[in-house]
């Protein structure tokens, strides 16, 4: 079922949706580790010490990744948050689902029902550019759906962003939903989540008056391990932080008020950091009380690069990677990446492989001895080999694709990484952009002038991989 009508959507009939059946054969009697999926908001490559940060304090992450894996080359499926939340749901890449930006709030729905062209009306722009998704289509499969059948209890904490209220998460798999809705980002951290003129988080029930969120969060995610901890479970824990606004608890900003910044100086945005941190200590903690660490695979990662030079926000520093949130270059979709799982993954091991959120679905999919569906096109690979540092692992390169304007000075993009190659191809000024990461993380030294044969050989794989997806494309706007 594909783009269900508006009328449905803005609460005149719900959408019925069954499931295509027989796609999940289940391995009997094999264990069924926890899962537990930690997937933050805008969080920068080097916004904990284990990545690099001499600002932020981050203990209890730094342990998770002391006692698992950390990937140095993982990025996220965009610059933005919902085409990532989407392709880590899906194993799909964005431009397969028609998820290319963030997907806007209910109230755009009506708007759109005016304009029912396939291309935003473009002022004053050279390019027309396709229209996102308002929505997750249901008959996506996410990993709540492949693992609900096979015994698992499944719950979403915190942000969804994928969709009005008939795409909620209670409608894709889970059969908890704490905090998941139309949204963002919360109009406000401190309960009741929201602003005088009202409009909090509808799914969240305000709970104690100055409560900061990503406590509650945290704090809902060990009721749920503890009550569910005699069953195999999955949990998505997908805090609002550390999006805008940027807002913290008092006592955590005066402590680093008091300490020596560096390139990264925000102190509100350093007491988010520690605030995701003690949630992350928290979730540990019940694991170890509940004798569920050895049973558990905790996977943490971001939905896209810190969010940098704004003139409202000034949130973090990404460097040595260039630029941040929605801009192509590594500091837009380089991300910090963590997988524990005790008696399989060996404690402090590296991984230098890239890797890119489309991966977790089929990853977590063997990891409980289910069956990808076979139905579709999954675009991820298995980690497992990397993982358990056996095997082989063989991709010839990873992709993105954002058709659309972003602020002042960022025009419809792809983007090519194979191997240490990394090609940056605009619809608007100059087209290409060719960089040696291996050489040159920090994107300073351009060389598609210099290389222009390796630009024709990474742009006809990009080339490829476009048609392969049926990726919508800007056009031309006739002014």
């Amino acid at each position: 079922m594909k783009r269900r009508d508006f009328f449905k959507t803005m609460g005149l009939g719900a959408a019925s949706l069954v499931l295509p059946g027989c796609l999940f054969a289940r391995k009997q009697n094999a264990p069924k580790p926890n899962i537990i999926l930690v997937h933050i908001d805008d969080m920068g490559w080097t916004d904990l010490e284990c990545f690099g940060s001499r600002y932020y304090e981050t203990p209890n992450i730094d342990r998770l990744a002391a006692g698992g894996m950390k990937f140095t080359n993982a990025y996220a499926a965009g610059a933005v948050c919902s085409p990532t939340r989407a392709a880590l749901m899906t194993g799909r890449y964005p431009a397969r689902l028609g998820i290319t930006d963030w997907i806007r709030p209910r109230s755009t729905i009506r708007a759109e029902a005016k304009n029912p062209t396939g291309y935003d009306e473009g002022k004053n722009k050279k390019l027309l550019c396709p229209k996102n998704a308002l929505w997750m289509e249901l008959d996506e499969i996410t990993i709540a759906e492949v693992l609900k059948p096979a015994g698992y209890a499944t719950c979403h904490i915190g942000k969804w962003h994928l969709g009005p209220d008939d795409c909620y998460p209670d409608k894709q798999g889970f059969d908890y939903n704490i905090g998941g809705c139309h949204i963002g980002q919360p109009p406000s951290y401190f309960d009741p989540y929201g602003k005088r003129q009202g409009g909090g988080i509808t799914t969240l029930k305000p709970r104690s008056k100055g409560e900061y969120l990503t406590d509650r969060e945290g704090d809902e995610a060990v009721g749920f391990i503890k009550k569910h901890s005699d069953h195999p479970f999955f949990l998505y824990l997908a805090h609002y932080a550390v999006h805008t606004p940027i807002q913290a608890k008092k006592e955590i900003v005066a402590k680093y008020k008091a300490k020596k910044p560096t390139k990264q100086k925000n102190p509100t945005y350093a007491a988010m950091v520690e605030s995701v941190d003690d949630a992350v200590g928290k979730v540990m903690a019940a694991l170890d009380e509940t004798n569920l660490t050895k049973q558990t695979i905790i996977i943490f990662t971001s939905d896209n690069g810190g969010l940098v030079g704004t003139r409202r926000w000034s949130a973090t520093d990404n460097a040595p990677l260039r630029a941040g949130k929605g801009y192509p270059y590594e500091g837009g979709i380089r991300v910090p990446l963590i997988v524990r799982w005790p008696d399989v993954v060996k404690a402090g091991a590296l991984c230098d492989e890239p890797v890119i959120s489309v991966d977790y679905f089929p990853t977590i999919c063997r990891a409980v001895g289910e069956n990808i569906p076979a139905d579709r096109a999954i675009d991820g690979q298995n980690l497992i080999p990397l993982l358990k540092q056996t095997g082989t692992f063989n991709r010839n390169a990873i992709f993105w694709h954002f058709p659309h304007y972003r602020g002042g000075d960022v025009a419809p993009y792809s983007i090519v990484r194979a191997g240490n190659w990394k090609l940056i191809k605009r619809y608007e000024g100059k087209t290409f952009e060719l960089f040696n990461l291996h050489n040159d993380i920090s994107e300073k030294n351009d060389l598609s002038t210099r290389m222009p044969e390796k630009v024709k050989e990474l742009d006809a794989m990009l080339a490829v991989w476009l048609r392969d997806t049926g990726a919508r494309m800007p056009i031309k706007n006739e002014l």
